[in-house]
C-alpha cells in the first residue's frame, strides 16, 4: 500500500517562504513522475509542478521563479520549495505520484494547506 504524507503547510505572510515535502511509504525512485497539485476554494484543481525520475522539471507559469520542485530518492521524500509567495498561491496542496507497469497507477496524499496573508 503506497502512502505519500505531506507536511510543511501554514500561514504565511505575502513574500514569505514556506517548504512542502511528501514523505512516501516505498523508494520513490519506482515512480516515473511526482508532482504537487493544488486546488483553491471553488476552483479545479491544477498541476503546480512536477519532476520525473530524470529530475527534469515543469511549472504552471504562475510559479515559474519562485517555486521549485525537488526529489530525495535516499529520504523517499519530495519538495516543493516556495518563495515569494502570493495570496493567490493559497490553497490546499496535494503530493501526487504516477507508476506505470503497462497500468497506470496514481496515488495521491491528504494535502496540506497553505494560506498567504496579504
Amino acid at each position: 500500500q503506497v502512502q505519500l504524507v505531506e507536511s510543511g503547510g501554514g500561514l504565511v505572510q505575502a513574500g514569505g517562504s514556506l517548504r512542502l515535502s511528501c514523505a512516501a511509504s516505498v523508494s520513490i525512485s519506482s515512480f516515473n513522475r511526482m508532482g504537487w497539485y493544488r486546488q483553491a476554494p471553488g476552483k479545479q484543481r491544477e498541476l503546480v509542478a512536477a519532476i520525473d525520475r530524470g529530475a527534469n522539471t515543469n511549472y504552471v507559469d504562475s510559479v515559474k521563479g519562485r517555486f521549485t520542485i525537488s526529489r530525495d530518492n535516499a529520504k523517499s521524500t519530495m519538495y516543493l520549495q516556495m518563495n515569494s509567495l502570493e495570496p493567490e498561491d493559497t490553497a490546499v496542496y496535494y503530493c501526487n505520484a504516477e507508476r506505470s507497469d503497462r497500468i497506470l497507477y496514481v496515488y495521491w496524499g491528504q494535502g496540506t494547506q497553505v494560506t498567504v496573508s496579504s
